[in-house]
């Protein structure tokens, strides 16, 4: 089964933040995702959620700490054990992290180590909260230039040597086209290690069936490896928000 959950930091712009879980409510997905916590109203969050039965797929664990940098690990645990008490309560099993800029100045074998360290330390706190963090690559091509995880390969490095069954990778297919290709293959070999899908298409990070990305094939593939997570849509419609998200509800639907 396909479940997709609707980023509504970027889909249904056209309402105000917290009315667009109404709209997820109205199309008849089941999901929303957000990105940092702190300056969102979270009991209202909470309130509308329970109000139109919808689940909290994932938010980011909110951390100004770059956990490239050593100096970071303990601002970085903090961030985790707040999160997870947001995520308790509003019933999300995914906290997303992000691992910051390079350090330009800085070994990028000791930047590496700093994010296993830090992940490490806060595997501790996820495998007792029953919560997962998810580290997401984004592309330094397009959109994120300076980031230091671009690769899935150099993450999913990272997860074996953390090596807890609650941290994963997010693999986000739009930056992964850009940076790499090869989408099904790379996805079915490592599917153990994915925690969590956003789906945009190239160019433009733009709905499914705007560009170059056949998400039939690939939804499927991840389907038939036997994933059963939340695919986050993550993308900028250039259609009305509903429209836009018609062709990837009926790929879903058509896998079903």
């Amino acid at each position: 089964m396909i479940r997709l959950s609707v980023c509504i930091e970027m889909i249904f712009t056209e309402v105000p933040f917290l009315d667009r879980m109404a709209k997820v409510s109205e199309i008849g997905l089941p999901a929303f995702e957000f990105w940092n916590w702190s300056s969102k109203d979270i009991s209202e969050i909470k309130r509308r959620k329970q109000k139109y039965g919808l689940q909290t797929a994932a938010f980011g664990v909110d951390s100004r700490a770059s956990i490239v940098d050593q100096r970071a690990t303990s601002s970085f645990l903090k961030a985790v054990e707040d999160s997870a008490k947001i995520a308790h309560e509003l019933e999300s099993q995914t906290l997303i992290v992000t691992t910051g800029n390079e350090l330009k100045e800085v070994p990028r074998s000791q930047q590496h180590n700093s994010i296993v360290k830090c992940l490490k330390g806060a595997a501790a706190t996820v495998e007792k909260e029953k919560v997962t963090l998810v580290l997401e690559p984004l592309n330094t091509l397009v959109d994120h230039k300076g980031y230091y995880l671009s690769s899935s390969s150099e993450g999913f490095d990272i997860i074996r040597k953390v090596g807890s069954p609650n941290v994963k990778l997010l693999y986000d297919i739009y930056h992964q086209q850009i940076m790499e290709g090869n989408l099904i293959s790379t996805i079915t070999k490592n599917i153990d290690l994915i925690g969590h899908f956003h789906i945009g298409d190239v160019p433009g990070r733009h709905e499914p069936g705007t560009g170059e990305i056949n998400y039939a094939n690939v939804v499927k593939a991840i389907d038939d490896a036997g994933y059963d997570g939340y695919f986050g849509l993550e993308f900028m419609p250039l259609k009305d928000s509903k429209q836009a998200l018609k062709p990837i509800i009926d790929i879903a639907k058509s896998i079903e």
